[in-house]
């Protein structure tokens, strides 16, 4: 009965007409980041099980951790790292009921983007 009068509606929030905000994309952002660190953590540990394994099997492993591929993954994996640290103190600091306005949401999303990728390409930096 409901449906009689839903017409040709799209379902609501279509992908046609929905349109992400800056809050949405980095809340996303965040579950993906804390997931992709997973895979970090594992060729992390992967690396000190080869390290207490033998040096051959160590220096397999450390040669695909240090290849362009695992170095690319390695810091993706930092950004991640800076990225959801950046956007936990964020909610820590809605969780106090500040910045929950639009404009001051926008600027402390803003600030967790561009801070992660400041702070990534320091570390890479001082790393270096």
């Amino acid at each position: 009965m409901a449906d009689v009068n839903r017409g040709d509606r799209p379902l609501s929030p279509h992908l046609t007409i929905y349109r992400p905000q800056l809050t949405s994309v980095t809340s996303i952002l965040t579950r993906i980041t804390g997931n992709a660190m997973i895979v970090a953590a594992l060729l992390i540990v992967w690396w000190f099980l080869a390290a207490a394994t033998s040096p051959e099997y160590f220096a397999v492993v450390d040669g695909v951790i240090t290849s362009m591929i695992g170095d690319l993954v390695m810091a993706l994996s930092l950004w991640g790292l800076w990225y959801h640290t950046l956007a936990g103190v964020r909610h820590l600091i809605w969780d106090n009921a500040i910045g929950l306005d639009i404009q001051t949401a926008y600027k402390l999303g803003w600030a967790v983007v561009i801070g992660s990728f400041v702070l990534t390409v320091l570390t890479l930096l001082i790393i270096a």
